[in-house]
């Protein structure tokens, strides 16, 4: 049975054949490592005198977004990442100064380090990435983990972290955000609780919720409201719901708009299966990627993998999946001209393509143990997903 979680962020079908078993992940913060991998080329061309700063972050118990932005109100240094990293874990990965400026050798604060590794001529891109290493202890088994082989074909969905782990709204404020409902996004960032949040967390929104002062509620928001805070400032000022979006950074905005895209995309898939495509072999007309990651048409090589459109203002429709994504937007009350965004232009999206299924290698279990590799993009709780098939994900670490 498909968790009901799973079906609120567009996930409906498991495409491997083990059973159901109890397991925990995530907890404690050693369980869960995270490691990013960039190209040998790339680590050597970090021998420049100067240039843009590359730094490796580690961090723990905060995601990459606060530790970033902890960071620029701490030091005044703006840095940018990769990839977005999940606060539940330990990970390491690159960031980089976007601009030639003088930095200190090294950052730190009270969940995270940010080492300086040298300097680069360009800023360094996810084109320079090949993926994430990753390894998983598995807590509470109830069974032994089932004999994956690292060649069962998963489907790659977008993961639980991608909406809110513990309140799965990004792609629902971000719907709001492009149908221009500001008051709407405003109602899911500040009030909106869920069963799956802390009895904390939920009694704080709904005392946002009755707040007859912005000024009395922010005093007592705790720090990871961090968001909630600077809204419920800007709110003080001048009520108006856009302007309060508009506080919001940049970064930030533009995740909102882009978990969309993903509960779309994870939607497109699940449509797609239940309508027994094949997402696992590209044919003739399909748009593919190849080993190094090139778009192209259908050849009919063994290293091309299918790829399925992200929607977007201007997104491909030539393909066997525009039948399944008009369906869905229909559903959505939307078309796609509707992420073109007038009043933030600068969050509007054309489109653009992502794997229909996961690649992993160095695949191995060891008791409790997971490991493996993913490609640039994909999630390693999808591939957990598949190999303990929880029936409640989030209250198991996901």
């Amino acid at each position: 049975m498909i968790p009901q979680i799973d079906k609120e962020i567009g996930i409906s079908v498991y495409t491997t054949k083990s059973p159901s078993i109890s397991g925990k992940i995530k907890q404690n913060e050693n369980d869960f490592l995270v490691r990013e991998i960039l190209s040998e080329k790339t680590i050597d061309s970090f021998n420049n005198p100067d240039g843009h700063g590359v730094y490796l972050l580690k961090k723990s118990g905060i995601d990459t977004n606060h530790a970033l932005i902890d960071i620029e109100k701490r030091y005044g240094l703006v840095l940018k990442s990769l990839g977005l990293k999940d606060a539940n874990a330990k990970t390491e990965q690159y960031v980089f100064t976007y601009k030639k400026i003088n930095s200190l050798p090294e950052y730190t604060g009270k969940k995270y380090s940010a080492q300086r590794l040298g300097f680069v001529k360009k800023p360094i891109s996810k084109k320079d990435m090949l993926g994430n290493y990753f390894e998983i202890k598995v807590s509470e088994l109830s069974n032994a983990l089932p004999s994956f082989t690292g060649g069962e074909k998963i489907l790659n969905f977008f993961g639980y972290q991608r909406f809110g782990s513990k309140r799965p709204i990004t792609h629902l404020v971000g719907k709001s955000i492009i149908k221009g409902d500001y008051e709407e996004a405003l109602e899911y960032l500040l009030n909106f609780s869920s069963k799956y949040d802390s009895e904390k967390n939920n009694e704080m929104r709904k005392l946002i919720s009755e707040r007859k002062s912005e000024t009395e509620v922010i005093e007592l928001l705790p720090y990871s409201m961090d968001i909630e805070r600077n809204l419920l400032q800007q709110l003080s000022k001048d009520d108006d719901p856009k302007n309060a979006i508009r506080s919001i950074p940049l970064q930030l905005r533009r995740f909102y708009i882009q978990a969309y895209q993903s509960f779309l995309f994870n939607k497109t898939l699940s449509l797609a299966n239940e309508f027994e495509e094949n997402l696992f072999e590209p044919e003739i007309d399909d748009v593919c990627f190849d080993k190094n990651s090139v778009l192209g048409k259908f050849e009919n090589i063994p290293e091309q993998k299918l790829a399925v459109p992200l929607v977007g203002h201007s997104y491909y429709k030539k393909s066997r999946f525009d039948y399944y994504i008009k369906k869905i937007l229909e559903e959505e009350l939307l078309t796609p001209k509707d992420f073109f965004i007038k009043d933030f232009q600068e969050l509007s999206v054309e489109g653009g393509f992502r794997n229909a299924s996961i690649n992993y290698d160095d695949f191995a279990i060891d008791k409790d143990l997971v490991k493996f590799q993913l490609s640039r993009g994909s999630y390693a709780t999808i591939v957990l997903r598949e190999i303990l098939k929880p029936a409640n994900p989030l209250d198991c670490g996901f």
